[in-house]
Formats: C-alpha cells, sequence, structure tokens
C-alpha cells in the first residue's frame, strides 16, 4: 500500500487531539501524521509528541496556511487532511487500501457524520452528503485524500484564515474525479451546540455568500470567531 502523510491544523486541540491520534495510531507503519499548530496554549503540542507526531508552528492564526505548511513538509504519495475535532472508525485504513492504489487522479472525501445522536444532526448529516454527492461540494469537516501530485497541480490551499476548503474545491481542474467514500468521518457537534442547528447552517451559507461575492476573508473570519 501506497504510504500517507495526515496533515492536522491544531490550536488549543488538547481535549480533541488524543481521540483522533489514538485512531491514526494504526498508521504508524503505513506513513506520518504532521501536526501544523498556531500557538496553542493547553497541551496540544505534548500530546502530539507522546503520539509520534511531527510538529510544525504556523507564525499566524491561519488555517488555510497551516495547511500549506503540511502539505509542503509531507514525504509520502497521498496525503489525508484531517481537523483535529474528528474520529475515524477503527477499520478505516483497511477500508481506504484499495483507493490508493487507484488512479491518483482521484480526489475522495469521507461521507460526513456528526458524532451526537440528537435527531436533528441525522438531517443535516443527509443534507451535506446530499450537497457533497450531487454538486460535488464537501467541506474541510469532511476530510481529503488526494494524491500529491494532484495537490500540487491545482495549486493546494491558499493561505487564507477561512474558507480554504470551499476555495480550493471550487479550483479543482477536474470535479468528476471528486469521489465521496461510504466510509464515516464523524466531527464534533461543537459549532453546533451554541446555537439553532439550521440556524447556524444559514449562518454559513451567508459566510459562503459574502465570499463569493468578493468580500475579504479578513472581515468574515472576524464575523465568524466573534464571541
Amino acid at each position: 500500500m501506497s504510504k500517507i502523510s495526515i496533515i492536522i491544523p491544531t490550536i488549543n486541540e488538547a481535549t480533541n487531539l488524543p481521540l483522533l491520534l489514538s485512531d491514526l495510531s494504526i498508521t504508524q507503519k503505513k506513513g506520518e501524521i504532521l501536526i501544523v499548530d498556531c500557538g496553542s496554549k493547553d497541551r496540544t503540542i505534548d500530546i502530539a509528541k507522546i503520539y509520534g507526531a511531527k510538529i510544525y508552528k504556523s507564525k499566524e492564526r491561519n488555517r488555510g496556511l497551516q495547511l500549506d505548511i503540511g502539505a509542503n513538509n509531507s514525504k509520502e504519495g497521498w496525503l489525508i487532511f484531517l481537523h483535529a475535532d474528528t474520529r475515524l472508525t477503527h477499520d478505516w485504513l483497511i477500508k481506504i487500501k484499495s483507493i490508493l492504489k487507484n488512479d491518483k487522479n482521484y480526489i475522495y472525501n469521507f461521507k460526513f457524520k456528526i458524532n451526537d445522536r440528537k435527531i436533528i444532526y441525522r438531517c443535516l448529516e443527509f443534507l451535506v452528503n446530499l450537497r457533497s454527492q450531487n454538486f460535488k461540494q464537501p467541506y474541510g469537516d469532511q476530510g481529503l485524500i488526494i494524491h500529491r501530485s494532484t495537490y500540487f497541480e491545482n495549486d493546494g490551499f491558499k493561505k487564507i484564515p477561512i474558507m480554504e476548503d470551499v476555495d480550493f474545491f471550487r479550483r479543482l481542474n477536474n470535479k468528476k474525479n471528486l469521489k465521496q467514500l461510504s466510509i464515516p468521518i464523524f466531527t464534533s457537534s461543537r459549532k453546533w451546540e451554541r446555537t439553532n442547528v439550521f440556524l447556524q447552517a444559514l449562518k454559513n451559507w451567508n459566510f459562503r455568500r459574502r465570499w463569493l461575492k468578493g468580500e475579504s476573508t479578513k472581515s468574515i473570519y472576524s464575523d465568524y470567531y466573534k464571541k
């Protein structure tokens, strides 16, 4: 099986990171894990070291930049980008073995799931997966599996603090090669817990609309992370 580089951007993820790194522990002989941190004040870096991850640092809080740093420092043929608050199934690596032998031009994302049993999240999962499959518009919390040659041919992630995933998928040279796997990825419900699920979805849609109309990512970032 081709070896993989797993790239994870972090900022104060000491609570979530051990869970994800535990899921990834089976990759130790199959590649590398790169943590790109942008100034964590908790034990994120210590935890990454315990699990044998390679540590890189970003001078600014900018996820697009973090992902770019990870990609440029990676060594293996296939790149897997994951958010720190996600979880994978115990057999995920076994299930992706076959796709890593396929055409290097194919690009994959996982099936979106939320780690909460509330019925409302099943509705959100349905809508997100429908959008991903039918409109070829996955987002970063669904993960990304891409061969390094394809990644760099598409100019990779831009060094922008927000909308880096939307921007990248819009720039893909051939969206027909973008495939959603049946393998689930479980993302934390934390971003929806502070508000109504559909209200948050509407806000996210509005952020994307503002970005598509040309508003600066700095302005959108400020509003998105406003306390």
